[in-house]
Formats: C-alpha cells, sequence, structure tokens
C-alpha cells in the first residue's frame, strides 16, 4: 500500500493546526531528517576530500590548512549565524501560513547578507598577512597558509549566499533540494581539486592536466565548487520554490528596521557565541601548535574524521529546527516539544551507533587521510577517545537546533561558551602539557558530554519555546 502521508502532506497538518500521530510525527522527522543529513554528508565528504588530497601532499601543507581552519571556521560561523536570523523568521511565517510575509522577510535577508558578506571579506583580507604569526605557525607553514586563508576569504560570499538559500529553502520544508545541490557541490570539489591541487602527470598511460598549485589549489578549488552552487540554491529558491519564490509579486529588497530586529534578536547571540566560541577553537590551535606539525595535522585530520560520526546529529538539529520553527509558528507548543524529543532521541541513537564504528576503524579512517604514518598512529587514538563524547555531543547538536528553530539563542550560546572555555579550554591547558595532543581530546570528550546534560536540561523547560517572531 502507498502511503500518501508524504512530507508536504505532514507539514500542512503542521500548519493547519490538525493533529499528528506519533508515528506521524517519527515519519515526517525521519523524511526531513534523511536528505538533511545527506547535505551534512556532503560537507563533510567536501572537507574529508579536502584533507585527502591536501594530506597526499605531506603534514607540512595539511598543517599550513590545520592553522588557520580554527579561523575560516569564525568566518563561516557569521555566514551561518546571519543567515539563520531570517530563515527561523520564514519557518515562523511559513507555519501561520503567511508565505507573503516570509517571502517578505526573504528579500530582506537576501540583500543583507550579500552587504555582511562583503564586509566579511574586507575584515578577513585585512588580518590574512598577519593571522598565520598570531597562531604561532612555524615559518615553513606561514607563506602556504596566508595564501589559503585569502582565498578562502575572497569566496565568503558564495559561501554565504549557499547558506542563506539552503536555509530558507529547509524552513520552507524543502530539506532534498539543498541536499542535493550539496551533493553536486562536493563533486564539483573533487573535480577542481583534482585539476588544481596536482601537476600535469601520467595516470594509467594518460597524460592529465593539472596546475600543481598545492594548498592554493585546494582552496581555490572549494571556492568554485561553493560559487556554482550558491548560484544555483538561488536560482531554484528565488525562481522555482513553491512557497518562496519572489517572482511571482513585487516587492522591496531594501530591509526594514522590524525586520533587522528580529533577526538580530537570533543572530546577535549567535554571533557573540561564534566569536567566544570559535575564539576557543583558536586558543585550542594555540594549544596544540606548539606540539608540532604532526600534532597539528593530527588533530586537523581527527576533526575531519570524526564529521563522519556527528553528521546524523547535525542533519537531525536541521530538521529539529524546521519543525520546532513550523509548529512555533502554528501556535503549537506542545507538537513543538515532541519534535524536540523525537529528534534528540533519534540523533544521540545514530550518533552513538556510529561512533561504536568510529572506535573500530579509526586507523583506517585516518589512513585515508594521511599518509604519515605518525599523523595516522596519533590521529588514531585522539578518535578514540573522542568516540565516547559522540552522545553527549549528540544532544547538544539536536538541542540546539531546536533552540534555534524556537529564536532562543540567548541562553543556549551562554551554554555553549561556559562549557567550551570552563570545562574545555582551562583543563586542556594542563593536560596538554602532560599528555600532548591526547590530553586536549580528554578535556574535549568530558566537555562534549557535560555540554550534552546542559542542553537536555535547557529543553526539558517551557523557556526556550517562549518567543514566536515575525508573526503579521
Amino acid at each position: 500500500m502507498v502511503t500518501t502521508e508524504n512530507k508536504d502532506f505532514l507539514l500542512g497538518r503542521i500548519r493547519g493546526g490538525q493533529p499528528l500521530t506519533l508515528g506521524q510525527q517519527v515519519r515526517l522527522t525521519l523524511l526531513l531528517c534523511g536528505p538533511a543529513v545527506l547535505a551534512q554528508l556532503a560537507s563533510i565528504l567536501l572537507q574529508f576530500i579536502d584533507a585527502a588530497m591536501v594530506g597526499s601532499l605531506g603534514a607540512g601543507p595539511a598543517a599550513s590548512i590545520g592553522l588557520v581552519s580554527t579561523t575560516t571556521w569564525i568566518f563561516g560561523g557569521f555566514a551561518m549565524a546571519t543567515s539563520q536570523g531570517f530563515s527561523v523568521q520564514v519557518a515562523h511565517l511559513i507555519g501561520s501560513n503567511d508565505f507573503q510575509g516570509a517571502r517578505k522577510v526573504l528579500r530582506q535577508g537576501l540583500t543583507t547578507v550579500t552587504l555582511f558578506s562583503l564586509m566579511l571579506v574586507l575584515a578577513g583580507l585585512s588580518i590574512s598577512g598577519g593571522l598565520p604569526h598570531w597562531l604561532g605557525g612555524s615559518p615553513d607553514i606561514i607563506p602556504e597558509a596566508k595564501g589559503y586563508f585569502r582565498t578562502y576569504i575572497c569566496f565568503l560570499p558564495a559561501m554565504q549566499l549557499g547558506f542563506f538559500g539552503g536555509s530558507m529553502l529547509q524552513c520552507s520544508g524543502n530539506m532534498k533540494l539543498p541536499s542535493m545541490l550539496n551533493v553536486l557541490m562536493c563533486v564539483l570539489d573533487v573535480i577542481f581539486n583534482f585539476l588544481l591541487i596536482f601537476p600535469t602527470r601520467e595516470i594509467a598511460g594518460i597524460t592529465v592536466p593539472g596546475a600543481g598549485m598545492g594548498v592554493q589549489g585546494a582552496a581555490l578549488g572549494t571556492g568554485l565548487a561553493e560559487l556554482i552552487t550558491a548560484c544555483l540554491m538561488l536560482y531554484f529558491l528565488l525562481v522555482r520554490s513553491p512557497e518562496l519564490s519572489v517572482t511571482r509579486e513585487k516587492g522591496s529588497y531594501a530591509p526594514t528596521a522590524s525586520c533587522l530586529k528580529n533577526a538580530f534578536s537570533i543572530t546577535g547571540p549567535m554571533w557573540i557565541q561564534n566569536i567566544i566560541m570559535r575564539g576557543a577553537h583558536i586558543a585550542s590551535t594555540v594549544i596544540v601548535a606548539p606540539l608540532g606539525a604532526v600534532s597539528i595535522a593530527a588533530n586537523s585530520f581527527a576533526i575531519t574524521a570524526e564529521g563522519f560520526v556527528y553528521m546524523p546529529g547535525y542533519g537531525m538539529g536541521d530538521a529539529a529546527t524546521t519543525l520546532v520553527g513550523q509548529s512555533l509558528g502554528a501556535r503549537r507548543k506542545e507538537l513543538a516539544r515532541s519534535f524536540s524529543r523525537i529528534t534528540l532521541m533519534l540523533g544521540v541513537g545514530m550518533m552513538s551507533a556510529l561512533a561504536i564504528v568510529m572506535y573500530i576503524i579509526a586507523p583506517q579512517l585516518m589512513g585515508l587521510l594521511s599518509i604519515d604514518s605518525d599523523v595516522v598512529a596519533l590521529g588514531a587514538k585522539v578518535l578514540r577517545i573522542e568516540a565516547f563524547a559522540e552522545a553527549g555531543y549528540a544532544a547538544a547538536i539536536v538541542a540546539y537546533g531546536a533552540c534555534v528553530g524556537a529564536g532562543d539563542t540567548a541562553v543556549p550560546s551562554i551554554l555553549n561558551l561556559g562549557s567550551m572555555w570552563l570545562i574545555r579550554i582551562v583543563p586542556a591547558i594542563f593536560l596538554t602539557r602532560i599528555y600532548g595532543l591526547t590530553g586536549y581530546w580528554i578535556a574535549m570528550c568530558i566537555e562534549l558530554n557535560i555540554r550534552g546534560l546542559l542542553f537536555i536540561w535547557r529543553i526539558s523547560g517551557q523557556k526556550w519555546m517562549s518567543k514566536v517572531i515575525a508573526l503579521s
């Protein structure tokens, strides 16, 4: 028997105030989560491919990317947070069946994020010269680190608009298209990297052209893939989306004070969190950098490899944002609470299962990323430590996604910041001196479990659902 209970039918029941059984709620969660997890998988594969291709060049080039990676996360975090300030408004408006209001927010958001991304480019270029020095990089990796960071920054508007288009489509309930486009980005990244990183060479008797740009080629290849994907994402959002296409009506693209105020109430705490949270990641880089190129590379590659475990958590977190946002937009708090619990349990279950797999195949995972035996051995060791943190990490990721869907970002940001700095960074300073890179990952494992408990406590109450924004 073919069921008629597809995604659009079930989302319509949320907006129409109709009841959903527990089975229907789980089904809708899985329908939204599946493409979201696929999108996360594509994103992780993108990082994995970059890391593996650069890793084949040796520990030095890999360390040059690892050195600035935490700073690129800061800039990417700003871009993502800015997009969510508008997409959460759109989720609430769609939940209340105000599609015209949702398109109005979309137009204003498009202008705002574009201008904001250009400001980020100027800021990034202004610090690019001194950044590798400030992070404690050794002289042999600084030139490549500078070049990588500058190329990354120049493509930031493409990343910003890709985030914006994807988050808007997701909050409208369309998880499949962003995931497909992110998979395409991954394929394009492989092609561009293959042509740009390596020099012209012979493979199976065939001459394969290459630019031989090394680390610079990795940054350029990723940037070009992001640019093409962002253009497609905006086309399907602005022209083809049934809910959000702006071609069907005229409207102003000039941001209004009320829209910006609503966006900033969501984005502001996320910006602050991004600065301080990513600042903690930079602090971790400074802690790890003196350990040498092997530890820097092992740390960077282990973080990339771990991504395969936490991708279901982020996918489930995206689904939670959409489901909670539309439920609260429809004034259905109990349904929002139910979706937060369902996504939390599924996310924890998936990541726990993958953590077991990661523990078993840690050496093989690291072997895909590096040809350096010392990097592989150290990376596998810390990955096995991190396997014991994945359940807590899942709880933190999914619960945070639910809170974002509710527009509740202030308290979750405080929880993230306090946990990161007080429970991870401070102990890591001492543990790293004693145990090297292993000490840092022990501190991380403890912190992620505690953070998960803090977020379970947050969504067990009522206050996180008290804010419904932008309803007209």
